[in-house]
């Protein structure tokens, strides 16, 4: 009887380990110099505090890796769109995709629909750039016309007519941006921008993708 009320105790207990702390492996920082002072309403305090990574499943991967890439524009400006989901995170120049000037986007394809819990996102970190109007957005209509699920958006003014953001501009970095996600159901991921503070361009880097794949 010992024994089986030993077994009554642990098991409940074992539950609660299901989850996992993001597993990020961050690239090494490049960054020449020190953040500029800008006048952003939404730019996000900087802060020395590490940040706390989210929580994701056990069975939690990086879906993006090596997946299709697509992009509003027809071709990139600089680099490929594949860079993106190439597992290189690196801030040198050389390892960025370039989109021309103005709002664009690009799209991740996982291939089939997952339950998405993490989404982490490297423009140019090299400089310490403030990236404009970013919105993340996941759906698995791949026109993004219907069932679409916004998760983050720092276009405060509603420039790209896709809602009025509440979340932080930031200072690019190596850190990327992470970004929590409760559990959405998805294929597609798109990323919007409209340039940065240090022209009108806007660079990408990397971005992971962490969920389950549907059953």
């Amino acid at each position: 009887m010992k024994h089986l009320a030993l077994c009554l105790l642990v098991l409940p207990l074992g539950l609660f380990a299901e989850d996992k702390e993001l597993p990020l492996v961050l690239p090494k920082s490049v960054a020449l110099g020190t953040p500029r002072p800008m006048k952003i309403n939404n730019l996000e305090p900087v802060t020395s505090a590490p940040r706390k990574l989210p929580k994701v499943p056990a069975a939690a991967v990086n879906l993006a890796k090596g997946c299709n890439v697509t992009s509003s524009a027809r071709e990139a400006a600089a680099g490929d769109f594949s860079y993106l989901t190439d597992g290189d995170k690196g801030g040198e120049e050389g390892f960025e995709v370039e989109l021309p000037r103005g709002a664009h986007w690009v799209q991740v394809d996982l291939t089939k629909s997952a339950e998405i819990s993490a989404i982490a996102l490297w423009h140019f970190h090299r400089e310490r750039r403030v990236y404009f109007n970013v919105i993340v957005q996941i759906s698995d209509d791949a026109s993004f016309k219907k069932d679409v699920t916004t998760v983050y958006n720092n276009d405060a003014e509603g420039e790209l007519g896709l809602g009025k953001g509440k979340d932080y501009c930031y200072y690019e970095s190596n850190e990327g941006r992470v970004i929590a996600v409760p559990a959405v159901k998805g294929r597609y991921v798109r990323f919007y921008s409209k340039g940065n503070s240090a022209g009108p361009s806007n660079d990408y880097i990397e971005t992971e993708v962490w969920g389950v794949p549907a059953k």
